[in-house]
């Protein structure tokens, strides 16, 4: 396994004249998981090509444990990559399948037959492929062949990171939490250096110990789920991590207050005047639905069951907030609302500049 060393990395297509990956600099750390979470578009592939070598980048260096590798080929690189689709060869069973990687090593890498045998038995073991080992990958699920696919990235001990590009898109929803598990049990068995780069909080939250947060080319924050959760460091940041995301609410700043049209929000330390508009951040997980005469009156639009709780939406004069409520908790009949003074985050520019606690 190996440290990848991001060093002012960016990318243009173009020549230069537009960049689909800003300038950046991150350390990942010798078997650590992470992921690279983000919508479509917003650089995460670009990102993880440079990292493989298919892609060489415009500015900046990709460094392994300290070595410039910028420029070298793929194959010298020893990454395992894992696609969106499965690549496999459908006339091979399933373990010649995860076995051929391993043959066509030459020289001083090449393997006994033995040892692959045991690689292959083990990565079949690990993914749950004992009944199918002997049929061709032709006519197989979707869902074993990318399970396959997997198994071909784990089969090899020398790689330098496990690169997954999206793996569980054509998985069944019902199965993706197992492959997810798998995933991270045989990280924490092995070690392996992984980075997954995934669209969906939930793949990236439940596998990572780290998450790479970008939008438009750009890292937003490197972070635990924890941190993304608790400190989102920019307003999409908290948009797009939680379900319901974060309520995002333009304010002004009076001292130690927040102002939204009149309503006064008691705040745990006081602010300078923000250029701009300031903007207040709230989970709903952390609004509290009292009676209107004990917070700031609003206008229940909807309320969604989702078994352990519900999700109210509901109107702050124009601006639209959502709140979680306990199963157990009653509607009022005239709702008023409440922000825990702790978990109240204040943006400047999309960018934190104070939080609660």
């Amino acid at each position: 396994m190996a440290k990848i060393t991001l060093n002012n990395i960016a990318h243009s297509y173009d020549g230069g004249s537009s960049y689909a990956l800003k300038a950046m600099s991150l350390d990942w750390h010798d078997g650590g998981a992470y992921a690279l979470l983000g919508p479509s578009g917003c650089g995460k592939t670009t990102l993880l090509n440079i990292i493989s070598g298919l892609l060489q980048p415009s500015e900046g260096q990709l460094l392994f444990d300290d070595v410039d590798v910028s420029g070298l080929p793929t194959e010298q690189r020893n990454i395992a990559q894992v696609f969106q689709f499965p690549v496999l060869y459908d006339t091979m069973t399933v373990a010649e399948n995860l076995a051929f990687p391993l043959r066509n090593r030459r020289g001083a890498d090449k393997l006994s037959a033995a040892e692959i045998d045991t690689r292959v038995q083990q990565a079949i073991a690990m993914l749950g492929l004992e009944a199918l080992a002997g049929r061709k990958a032709r006519g197989l699920s979707a869902d074993d062949k990318q399970k396959i696919s997997l198994g071909r990235g784990l089969v090899r001990t020398d790689v330098n990171a496990i690169l997954f590009d999206e793996p569980l898109t054509v998985i069944d929803p019902h199965l993706k939490w197992q492959l997810r598990t798998q995933l991270k049990q045989i990280h924490r068995q092995f070690g392996h250096t992984m980075i997954y780069v995934t669209h969906d909080q939930t793949e990236a939250l439940t596998f990572a110990d780290k998450v790479v947060v970008m939008l438009a080319g750009e890292v937003v924050q490197v972070g635990t789920p924890q941190q993304l959760f608790d400190t989102p460091q920019h307003t999409f940041v908290g948009k797009f991590i939680g379900s319901p995301g974060m309520n995002v609410l333009p304010c002004e700043l009076a001292g130690n207050q927040a102002v939204i049209d009149g309503h006064h929000i008691a705040l745990p330390r006081e602010y300078p005047v923000l250029t701009g508009v300031p903007e207040l951040g709230i989970r709903p997980e952390f609004v509290r639905l009292v009676e209107s005469h004990e917070g700031m009156p609003v206008q229940i639009v909807a309320v969604e069951d989702v078994g352990r709780h519900r999700i109210v939406r509901a109107q702050l004069n124009s601006h639209p907030l959502d709140i979680v409520l306990p199963e157990h908790q009653p509607v009022p009949s005239a709702p008023g609302v409440r922000f825990e003074m702790n978990r109240i985050n204040i943006y400047q520019n999309s960018q934190l500049v104070g939080r609660g606690s």
